[in-house]
Order: C-alpha cells, then sequence, then structure tokens
C-alpha cells in the first residue's frame, strides 16, 4: 500500500525513501488510518534490522512518510536467483527474528512477514513495511477467504477479512482468529523454508489451495531437497511451521539465538532427528554396516565427550547404507572416515547401477547423499575443517568439496591404500604398494 520513491534530504545532506498515500485514496478511512499507524509503530522500534522511521507529514492533503533509504535488494529478488547459502540463511535469519523479538515486546505483530518485505543489505537484513501491523491484543474473528467490503466506517480489519500475503500466512490468520507474535514466527518459518530450499513451504495453484496447504499439509521435508542440511536447521524451522502455536518457538528471541547457536556451531551440530525408534535400530545390517557402525559411534563418542562445549546436545546415531545401495568394505576398495569435527560420515557404497561412488551423510540425520564424479571411489579421508574429502579413484588421488562438486584431481595414485590430510594443507599417502610415503599439497 502506498507508492515508494527515493529523495533526497537538502537540511541533512542524506538520501532518504518517502512513501506516500495516493490523494485519491486519502478519503478511505481503512487506508488512511492502516498508513497513520505504520508511522506510529515504525517510530517506536528503533533497531538497526528495522527500518528507520525519520519524519512524517501532510502536504496538499497527501500523507508522506520519511524513511532511511535502504540500498540493497529484496529477499524475494534475491530469491529468484535461487536458495540462499546456509551461512546467510542463519545470519539474516537471526537478525529477522531479532527485529520481531523487538516488535513484538512492543505489542506489534507485523503481519505481513514475507521476502518482499526484507531488505538485504552490505550490513545485513533490514525488515520493512509495518502497514499491515497492529496491537496484537486486537481480536479478528469469523475471517472466510473473501475480503469483506469496508465503508469509511469501516474498522481497520474488519470482521471476516483476512489481511496479509497468503503464502507467509499463519493458520491463525487464515482463519481470521486472533494474532499474536507466534504467527509472526510461522511466517518467519516459511521465508526460512525459502531461503534454505528456493522453494515456497505452501504451494497451490490459488488463494483457496494454499490456505487449505497451509490449514491441513505439512511442507515438503527440507531434507528431501537439500540433504547436507543442518538437522539443527531442519528442526528449528519445522518448529516455526506447527500448526498450534503452543507448539512453536513462544518468542522470536528464543528463535533468533538458536539460529546463532546453530551458526557458530559451524552449521553441523543440531538435535537427533526424530522417529528413530527401537525397531528401526533392529534393522538387519549388512556385515559391513555393522562394523562401520560399531567404530563409528566409537569414534565419535570419544570426539564428542572430548571437544562437546558444556550446552552442547546430545546427538544418537547408526550407520546403514541408503535404500538401493550397500557398502563396500574390502582390502582394495571401499571404506569409510569421519570428519575431524565428528559430525559426518564419507563412505563408499554401491548404488542400484553396481557403481562404487561417494557418500556423506550427517551422523545425526538418516540421509546419505551420493557425490557425483567420484565412481570408483575409495579410501577416503577429510581435510582438516572438514569442508572437503580426499578419496582415490582410476589411478589418482581427488578431492572434492563434503557438499557436492566437481571433484579436482591432485597427483597420480596408481595402487593407493590411503591418505591423511594435515593442518598445513599437506596430503601424506601411498600412492602404491610396498614404496615409501609420499607427500603432496592439497591445491596439487
Amino acid at each position: 500500500m502506498g507508492e515508494v520513491y527515493r529523495a533526497r534530504d537538502t537540511r541533512l545532506e542524506r538520501n532518504v525513501a518517502i512513501k506516500i498515500l495516493p490523494r485519491q485514496l486519502s478519503s478511505d478511512a481503512v487506508r488512511k488510518q492502516r498508513f497513520e499507524r505504520e508511522a506510529k509503530t515504525i517510530s517506536s522500534l528503533n533497531h538497526p534490522n528495522i527500518c528507520t522511521l525519520h519524519d512524517i507529514g501532510s502536504q496538499d492533503g497527501t500523507d508522506y512518510l520519511v524513511m532511511e533509504c535502504v540500498e540493497g535488494e529484496t529477499l524475494a529478488k534475491r530469491l529468484e536467483k535461487g536458495p540462499l547459502p546456509l551461512e546467510q540463511v542463519l545470519k539474516y535469519g537471526a537478525q529477522i527474528a531479532d527485529a520481531l523479538d523487538k516488535a513484538h515486546r512492543a505489542g506489534i505483530v507485523h503481519r505481513d512477514l514475507k521476502p518482499g518485505n526484507i531488505m538485504l543489505t552490505t550490513s545485513g537484513a533490514k525488515l520493512l513495511d509495518f502497514g499491515l501491523a497492529k496491537p496484537a491484543a486486537a481480536l479478528v474473528t469469523g475471517a472466510t477467504l473473501t475480503a469483506a467490503a469496508t465503508t469509511p466506517t469501516t474498522p481497520v480489519t474488519q470482521e471476516g477479512t483476512i489481511v496479509g500475503t497468503f503464502q507467509y500466512m499463519s493458520p491463525e490468520q487464515v482463519e481470521g482468529k486472533e494474532l499474536d507474535g507466534r504467527s509472526d514466527i510461522f511466517s518467519l518459518g516459511a521465508v526460512l523454508h525459502e531461503m534454505v530450499t528456493g522453494q515456497r513451504a505452501f504451494q497451490g495453484k490459488s488463494q483457496l489451495s494454499v490456505a487449505s496447504a497451509i490449514l491441513e499439509k505439512e511442507p515438503a521435508p527440507i531434507s528431501s531437497s537439500k540433504p547436507l542440511t543442518p538437522p539443527a536447521l531442519d528442526h528449528a524451522i519445522r518448529r516455526c511451521l506447527m500448526k498450534e502455536p503452543e507448539k512453536r518457538w513462544q518468542s522470536a528471541a528464543d528463535l533468533s539465538g538458536e539460529l546463532q547457536w546453530i551458526g557458530e556451531s559451524g552449521l553441523q551440530r543440531g538435535v537427533s532427528t526424530p522417529g528413530v525408534t527401537q525397531s528401526n535400530r533392529r534393522e538387519r545390517f549388512f556385515a559391513g554396516a555393522a562394523t562401520a557402525g560399531a567404530l563409528a559411534a566409537i569414534l565419535f563418542g570419544v570426539l564428542y565427550w572430548r571437544h562437546a562445549p558444556e550446552n552442547a546436545r546430545i546427538v544418537r546415531s547408526y550407520i546403514k547404507a541408503m535404500p538401493n545401495s550397500s557398502f563396500v568394505l574390502g582390502p582394495t576398495q571401499g571404506g569409510f572416515s569421519i570428519s575431524p569435527d565428528g559430525f559426518r560420515l564419507a563412505y563408499v557404497a554401491q548404488n542400484a547401477d553396481g557403481k562404487a561412488l561417494l557418500w556423506v551423510r550427517s551422523l545425526d540425520s538418516l540421509e546419505a547423499q551420493a557425490l557425483a564424479g567420484t565412481e570408483d571411489a575409495s579410501f577416503p579421508f577429510w581435510s582438516p575443517d572438514s569442508k572437503y574429502v580426499g578419496f582415490f579413484a582410476s589411478g589418482k588421488l581427488k578431492k572434492i568439496e563434503a557438499s557436492g562438486g566437481p571433484p579436482l584431481t591432485i597427483c597420480d595414485a596408481a595402487n593407493a591404500r590411503g591418505g591423511t590430510w594435515n593442518q598445513d594443507g599437506v596430503i601424506l599417502f601411498t600412492p602404491n604398494l610396498n614404496v615409501p610415503i609420499y607427500r603432496v599439497s592439497a591445491s596439487g
């Protein structure tokens, strides 16, 4: 609502954004009341991640706001290029949640949180447009999917009217119920889901089908499109998107703290994946899987107790090959290796076509990803920062990013039996049987 112009404040020598209510709409009591409320709302919020209001006024019957001119692009525009890197998802998500916490503590619910109302700048995310915000205690009941007609005496949100953007609405907002800060938390969960996957959490061909999805369906698991997403982030987003407000994060501050914790923990530490039952654990393994699982559990336990901070969360896991695949364990091929941070496993397994590929999975997830371009891989080992996996294939020593990408050849290794990668970026390995240990730079 309203038009926005870039302008120059000649008194203070700064660029500003001017948002105006078109003159022909000034007689609309509902729109004008929302416009005035936006000014009062923003002026009460002083936060680095909320757009600053400088002034408010009226000229020749036209009302206007003078606001901070935010340089950058909207999150909606950025999402046109695809999902964001995990580091940016966590950074921007924590900042937006912190901004919402500021608003909620002031008794304000945004009610229209969406990518188009989030600006990405060099200093971080900025939350825009509180034009739909209102005091959290106000009631809205009896809503339908058809907006009611308004008159000059109509209240700001008339009974039976839905205000907001459908794809990011909470279930209670779709139903026209009373809203509090937890409604914004649901909307932020939908935004975070889209930032991670590049896809909207709730989709449909019409507003009715979108609303139905929000009320009745669960969004597609993030792991189905982004299998290496930290389980803790998956859990945080799923908790935002709970249908019942009581099951969500109860404050935006809690969500902001969780996202910061995930980022500070190296994107890998998280809660154990729900649904791992005793019956799952009793499923039959391949003989090699049992051996790999036992050794992985021991190594992970040692790493966990040696390096876990005081507030670290317990992670439980067992090792099993993915469907239609089987472990490759032998003296000349195969093998597995746990990352130095103790949270991921690289192993060799055959797919349904009988090709031996390198697979990577988080120990607190049941999903693994086959890395393309690693055919005939054997004897994997990790870089000290846990970002790369070294391996041998087709008579070469190679490396590949643990998240996937083209493998890079480092040097010849005709009949290797393993290697190790030190903090100085040097790999030690044996390129053949009965030969000395060789060293090579990890950069090749």
